[in-house]
């Protein structure tokens, strides 16, 4: 009798078996898996400006203006700013209001002006946007 010799190879074989069925495994339920996403506008696909909109300008100091169609752009305060929208939307419900914020002025600003405007009852309000230069 022959004395038995260790083998000292590795059988690669059951290996590869189980990467193919656990590829297997992946490809059919990676379709079935919901992700979470969120449809931001891109600056590409925005539209254009309503000629007819009043916009709220926020600086960087956080000081407001005010540009209604025809006129000239005026420095305004809160109040103000919230009595001029009662007598446009008294004149027009469906005035579009556009917020011009600097893109240095903090977002908890301008989400406090659109706040305003929603309690106004505004029914358009937009972000007014430019668009890339690429």
């Amino acid at each position: 009798m022959r004395p038995r010799r260790l083998k000292n190879e590795i059988n690669v074989v059951p290996y590869i078996d189980v990467m193919l069925v656990l590829l297997v495994i992946f490809m059919v339920t990676a379709p079935m898996m919901t992700t979470a996403s969120i449809d931001v506008p891109s600056v590409g696909k925005a539209s254009q400006v309503p000629t007819e909109a009043m916009q709220v300008n926020i600086r960087v100091d956080q000081n407001l203006s005010l540009t209604e169609p025809g006129q000239p752009e005026r420095s305004v305060s809160r109040s103000e700013l919230s009595q001029a929208i009662v007598e446009a939307q008294r004149k027009n419900p469906e005035q579009p209001v556009l917020i011009v914020g600097d893109k240095n002025v903090k977002y908890e600003a301008v989400l406090s002006v659109m706040d305003e405007l929603q309690r106004q009852q505004v029914k358009r309000i937009g972000l007014l946007v430019q668009p890339s230069k690429k």
